[in-house]
């Protein structure tokens, strides 16, 4: 057999392929003269454009420009104006629809002129108006509009403090949107009050376990199922109370108590026009990276597209289903290849540098750097699909024994890297990282598990 480590990042990139945004637009839409069809798994209805004044795209997210490219390259001039905005980096050549460049994984303040310029163009929207909205993850640090009503208002700074004390906390997507929803006047459903009066149509790549709709990029055009007595748990849950903003714990307090309107829910009449659809998920591209690793040759296990929780603990799952493939061929005779999917998070202990993924890899090998089972000579993969694992320029990370051993060559033991959340500075001088650029999809992460 070739090498693994060749094998893991090919079938890591047979899933990137499956979910490219722009392939996905293609599959979903086609267009008959004035006749637009929209057709998934489960839905299927057209629009009559010759009905309209005027189409217009707004969109927000990491893959959203791919999306934006083959919405134009579908309805080229019939486009009158649309914004989308993106991570910064993540662009494609657009010929009627402006990208805005914004940061990620915290706000800044490309993110605030991003989501008042998306607002202001939503304001537009009139009935006889068909508006497209093109969402995928990232969209929630994207589009930062602090929460303002009645002279009363957060600022940029206080959703700055909040999501960095949640992203280090290690909360989950689905709760860390849970809160940035109440403190936003764009997320949670309420970019759709801003287009009520027209038509819209919400095209959507999830990067959420689950494909929940109000939690990828903090659901813009859905209504939102949670309420502020959940935000308000989270908050508990995880240590913060009283160490966020006093305007933003104040804010969610009067919310749960009525005295400030929560978000908008399924029976506001912002929703009365709408259609949302779901063009791509983890769990696609997961199909397509089985494919692939069947397809050179190994038994195949596609475990889960729903793997949760700190990442460093789930590195040793994957270090224990190797050493049972190792030891009695369960779940699957060698050559095999284990295939997973979805998002885990990583409670920040030290100053370093890294991503979830690299801190799974890392995990893995400091793992069976003390295990006394033989795992093999496994290889193992964790990779983002959207090209940046983190704050960094790694899309994750590889492992395997030989990795290890060349490290510890080096004077590098795995462990008291991983005691720094530094795992991009171990891999680095390893030159295990897997880098492949913007990739301008997002649909979570990939895990590869290979034993020859």
């Amino acid at each position: 057999m070739n090498d693994p480590l060749l094998h893991a990042e090919r079938i890591f990139r047979a899933g990137l392929d499956r979910v490219d945004p722009l392939k996905m637009m293609q599959r979903v839409l086609s267009l008959d003269g004035d006749t637009l069809r929209v057709t998934t798994e489960s839905q299927s209805f057209e629009y009559d454009l010759a009905r309209y004044r005027r189409i217009l795209v707004l969109g927000a997210g990491k893959a959203s420009a791919r999306m934006a490219l083959g919405l134009e390259k579908l309805l080229g001039e019939r486009i009158a104006d649309g914004i989308v905005a993106v991570k910064e980096g993540h662009l494609e050549l657009l010929d009627r629809i402006r990208l805005v460049e914004a940061s990620h994984p915290v706000p800044d303040e490309r993110s605030a002129a991003a989501a008042e310029a998306v607002l202001d163009l939503a304001r537009t929207a009139e009935p006889g108006d068909l508006v497209f909205v093109l969402v995928s993850g990232g969209g929630s640090a994207i589009l930062a509009a602090p929460w303002s009503e009645n002279g009363r208002s957060l600022t940029l700074e206080d959703k700055q403090a909040v999501t960095k004390s949640l992203l280090a906390c290690g909360a989950t997507i689905q709760e860390i949107n849970c809160v940035r929803k109440k403190l936003s006047n764009i997320k949670g459903g309420r970019l759709a009050r801003a287009l009520a009066r027209a038509e819209f149509l919400s095209l959507i790549l999830s990067d959420v376990i689950g494909d929940d709709l109000d939690a990828i990029a903090s659901g813009l055009t859905v209504p939102d199922g949670t309420t502020c007595v959940e935000a308000n748990g989270i908050i508990e849950r995880y240590g913060l109370a009283g160490k966020l903003p006093p305007a933003a714990e104040s804010l969610l307090r009067d919310v749960a108590l009525g005295v400030i309107a929560d978000t908008p829910k399924a029976d506001d009449p912002a929703f009365a026009n709408s259609r949302t659809v779901l063009i791509g998920t983890n769990h696609q591209a997961l199909l397509a990276a089985r494919d692939k690793a069947r397809e050179l040759g190994y038994n195949t296990l596609l475990l889960t597209s729903h793997l949760t929780g700190e990442a460093r603990e789930m590195a040793h799952l994957f270090l224990g289903i190797a050493k049972d493939i190792t030891a009695h061929g369960l779940p699957v005779e060698r050559p095999a290849c284990v295939i997973a999917g979805g998002e885990t998070t990583v409670t920040l202990r030290g100053g370093g540098k890294g991503g979830r993924n690299q801190e799974m890899a890392l995990a893995y090998l400091a793992a069976y750097a003390r295990s006394p089972k033989d795992a093999g000579a496994a290889v193992f993969l964790a990779a983002s699909t959207d090209g940046s694992d983190g704050p960094t320029d790694a899309t994750g990370a590889f492992a395997s024994p030989a990795i290890l051993e060349h490290g510890r060559d080096l004077g590098l033991e795995p462990a008291r890297f991983l005691a720094e959340n530094d795992a991009y500075h171990y891999f680095e001088q390893l030159g295990q990282l897997l880098k492949t650029g913007p990739t301008n999809t997002n649909v979570c992460d990939i895990k590869v598990l290979l034993v020859p």
